[in-house]
């Protein structure tokens, strides 16, 4: 009897299987219209004015959310994105072998996301806001959440789409993994800021990836098949495998930097808690793996405070991870119960967020003696950390003076804080000339030109000889700056520099 044994869970277990997968075909797959899911997902997949315009508006929310910094603006961004149509019917394409499917549905894709990026780039261009913000910063870099949201969504999208119950439910889903890193791949192209690019670039091809070979998964799942497409000639069927490996190969890579990180995490955190008591707890901790050597900042609520918890930190997790690590710890001393560790951290929050109130009230009043105004009119951004006052006219005061009492003020301030201090309408300063190219002295007049222009937003014109006029202008471009020009105005070497207003 004994040696009968484990044949019989082997065929026990085999029965079972069988049993399963006859009851899938029967009652799942076998209930699916597939080929009016298949007509219905290409239909959709064509690029049409209602698909380019919905996409164009979402790009526009979810950029103007970003810089703004607003959740709940680039959540109002997916409601409209229609990038579900075309992702998912990649992924339906590669699961049946359609070729032109594919074809149809990668150049919606493509047209699309270039469409999308472009109209990004170019609002972000045209705004006076171009700071990187907390929201456009979380884009930056995929991340264990961000392939999870992906790999969810595309399982929830591809189901309602084979079960007929797809909507706008499942179009946010989707969009919420793509559209907001299309937003900042835009914003990283206006800004010539290529970490962010590259980053935001990165996020978007593991979501799309991850979206994609999900939903052909889902669909081969469900009993699609190559034998409900058109018969394939074998260099297309070879252009089709080429095609699943081109999706899998980045995400592939994307993964194992994604797994890497995940357990570094792990690794740190169990590093910091094993310098201290075992009643400590770990309230925060942040980890920067973009820098070298990798940051790491920790808050730990310890009934005992350890002098060398840092030193000790460090050199483990250096060990551990192969590669140098700075940390930083900020201990807080609290009771051994575990009742008071929980009451310490919502206590630590709570100080934390009214220091932090305290603290920009503070600097508002200094910005406002600086300025030489009341505290009610220096505006105070405390979520993007910045804070803006317009300076009140000082007798005898150069646009100079107002740049160098804005350095002071921001050397002296946090560094996390961004200080502007607008001037008063001064006069703007020529830009010489030291024979066909601009003079040391015109180069630090054009930053102190481009500082206050930045800062006041108004029009200028220049005016001057000819080629010195142009070479002006496209030193402004450089900087982002459009202005008028008035070339044969002036007869000397130098440029002026003068605000459209005060040109008669």
């Amino acid at each position: 009897m004994a040696s009968e044994g484990p044949a019989s869970r082997h065929y026990s277990f085999g029965n079972v299987l069988v049993t399963w997968r006859r009851w899938w075909r029967m009652a799942v797959t076998a209930t699916v219209n597939q080929a009016a899911v298949i007509e219905k997902r290409r239909v959709e997949c064509e690029i049409s004015s209602r698909y380019l315009l919905m996409l164009c508006m979402s790009a526009g929310i979810a950029t103007l959310g970003l810089l703004l910094s607003s959740p709940a603006v680039v959540i109002g961004a997916m409601l409209l994105s229609p990038l579900m149509d075309p992702i998912m019917g990649l992924g339906f394409a590669l699961a049946i072998g359609d070729f032109q499917w594919i074809k149809q549905s990668a150049r919606s894709l493509a047209i699309g996301t270039l469409l999308a990026v472009i109209f990004c780039a170019l609002l972000v261009f045209l705004s006076p806001l171009q700071t990187v913000t907390s929201e456009i910063a979380a884009r930056t870099q995929p991340n264990l959440f961000d392939l999870g949201v992906a790999f969810f969504s595309a399982i929830a999208g591809a189901y309602a789409m084979i079960r007929g119950r797809e909507g706008t439910i499942v179009g946010v889903a989707i969009a919420t993994a793509l559209m907001p890193p299309l937003a900042v791949i835009g914003f990283g192209l206006a800004t010539f800021n290529w970490t962010v690019f590259s980053g935001a670039l990165l996020l978007y091809v593991t979501n799309l990836m991850t979206i994609a070979l999900t939903a052909t998964l889902m669909a081969r799942l469900y009993g699609f098949r190559t034998n409900l497409s058109e018969r394939q000639t074998a260099f297309q069927t070879f252009v089709i495998v080429a095609a699943f490996v081109a999706l899998a190969i980045p995400l592939g890579i994307s993964l194992r930097q994604i797994a890497w990180e995940a357990n570094a995490t792990r690794q740190i955190n169990s590093a910091v808690l094993d310098a201290f008591d075992s009643r400590a707890r770990l309230s925060q901790i942040d980890t920067d793996f973009k820098t070298s050597p990798i940051q790491v900042s920790a808050t730990v609520l310890t009934p005992q405070l350890e002098s060398d918890a840092e030193r000790i930190t460090a050199r483990a997790m250096s060990r551990t991870l192969g590669t140098p690590v700075e940390v930083k710890i900020n201990q807080y001393r609290v009771g051994t119960s575990a009742q008071a560790a929980e009451q310490a951290q919502l206590s630590a929050a709570l100080a934390s967020q009214e220091a932090d109130r305290e603290a920009a009230e503070e600097l508002a009043e200094r910005l406002a003696l600086v300025a030489g105004v009341s505290p009610d009119e220096v505006t105070v951004d405390r979520e993007r950390r910045r804070a803006t006052v317009s300076a009140s006219p000082l007798e005898g005061a150069t646009l100079a003076a107002y740049a160098e009492l804005e350095r002071r003020i921001e050397a002296s301030e946090p560094e996390d804080w961004e200080i502007r201090l607008e001037p008063p309408l001064k006069p703007l300063p020529q830009i010489s000339f030291d024979g066909e190219e601009i003079s040391p002295a015109g180069q630090e007049a054009l930053g102190l030109a481009e500082w206050a222009i930045k800062r006041l937003g108004l029009p200028v014109r220049i005016s001057g000889r000819a080629d010195a006029v142009e070479a002006v202008r496209l030193a402004f471009a450089e900087r982002g700056i459009t202005v008028q020009t008035d070339p044969g105005r002036a007869g000397s070497d130098d440029v002026t520099v003068q605000w459209s207003t005060q040109v008669q």
